[in-house]
């Protein structure tokens, strides 16, 4: 299976020996998924990050990105090389539930753990709280180690 956009068209290409139910199954996914991405590509999230970190006297990233295939997670940090990666599901949240994420993943780059210093930076964040209400109502729960996963009790 391959999809691809040519000028403004979505082209999907399934076996030929897939039932119709299953076609549409699919062109279906991949075109939210295309829509995901072509709403994630306006938001520049280096300038927003770097605001951010100024505003909550955070550390800034080297790196931060939009990516596809974070299925469990909202975004994710790599402190080690200041990395930041933010699941291109996030596009069609409000603006500030975006910040909330991002400023999440900048006190990663200050304490990589969830603990208390850790929560503190975050609730700097005026909306911290708002903000993690909202994505436990889109289907997330905080597990045990401070991530939010898909369901209660994933790991």
């Amino acid at each position: 299976m391959q999809a691809r956009m040519i000028g403004n068209v979505l082209r999907v290409a399934i076996p030929a020996a897939m039932s119709k139910s299953e076609e549409l199954h699919w062109v279906a996914l991949m075109k939210s998924k295309f829509e995901l991405r072509a709403a994630a590509e306006p938001v520049e999230l280096a300038s927003r990050a770097r605001r951010l970190a100024r505003i909550y006297n955070l550390p800034a990233p080297d790196s931060i990105r939009w990516v596809h295939n974070q299925q469990t997670r909202w975004g994710s940090c790599t402190p080690e090389d200041r990395t930041i990666r933010i699941s291109s599901r996030v596009a069609g949240f409000p603006a500030w539930v975006l910040d909330y994420l991002i400023v999440h993943e900048l006190a990663h780059l200050r304490e990589p753990g969830h603990g208390k210093a850790f929560r503190e930076l975050v609730e700097r964040y005026p909306r911290a709280e708002r903000a993690t209400g909202f994505l436990i109502a889109m289907g997330r729960e905080w597990n045990e180690n401070g991530h939010l996963d898909v369901e209660a009790g994933n790991p």
